[in-house]
């Protein structure tokens, strides 16, 4: 659990209470399913701000993606063409780059869909879609993230889908807090 460093500061109410709120107030995610030859991960957040807010963050990756999640060691180094054929590349020193994933389609302030395999994935068999559904319910929006995996890893999957299950989780939480407080980095605590 996220929180486990939380353990020699509280007792057990308090830690329970302390879990559960951080439940309540972060991002749900899961994997949604998982066989031999591929699995789902769903990743959903409650944003407080309209949808067309959400999305013009969303497509600004610099702004909101971990630093740790990247080739290059920089957010800053991310860029998302928001079109179809638009690329989510990432740029390297001395001239190399990344296409991360592709855009498919790119309906602002509802829908953005990608293709590709994240990260280590790249260098499996592995190809994925990853869907990001954003739906309006007053003045905040419902950020549903899909990404299905499919295809053929030398010694199967094991942990993996529970890793990449944390890393989507933990973006998702960024981008929430940079659209809520302008800041992807969580709250200092006092």
């Amino acid at each position: 659990m996220r929180a486990t460093f939380l353990k020699p500061l509280l007792g057990g109410a308090a830690l329970a209470l302390v879990l559960i709120a951080l439940t309540l107030a972060s991002a749900h995610a899961g994997v949604a399913d998982q066989s031999a030859t591929g699995f789902s991960l769903e990743e959903t957040a409650r944003i407080a701000a309209p949808p067309d807010k959400v999305y013009a963050a969303l497509i600004e990756p610099a702004r909101w993606w971990s630093p740790e999640h990247t080739f290059s060691g920089s957010a800053a180094n991310l860029t998302l063409d928001a079109r179809a054929g638009g690329c989510w590349c990432e740029t390297l020193a001395g001239g190399g780059s990344v296409l991360h994933l592709m855009v498919v389609f790119a309906d602002p302030g509802k829908m953005l869909r990608l293709r590709g395999a994240l990260g280590p994935l790249q260098g499996t068999g592995m190809d994925g879609a990853m869907s990001i559904a954003l739906k309006a319910d007053g003045a905040a929006t419902d950020l549903t993230l899909t990404y299905n995996l499919g295809g053929y890893m030398k010694g199967g999957f094991d942990g993996l889908p529970q890793g990449a299950d944390g890393v989507l989780a933990d973006q998702v939480l960024r981008l929430k807090r940079f659209v809520e407080t302008g800041s992807p980095e969580a709250a200092p605590s006092h």
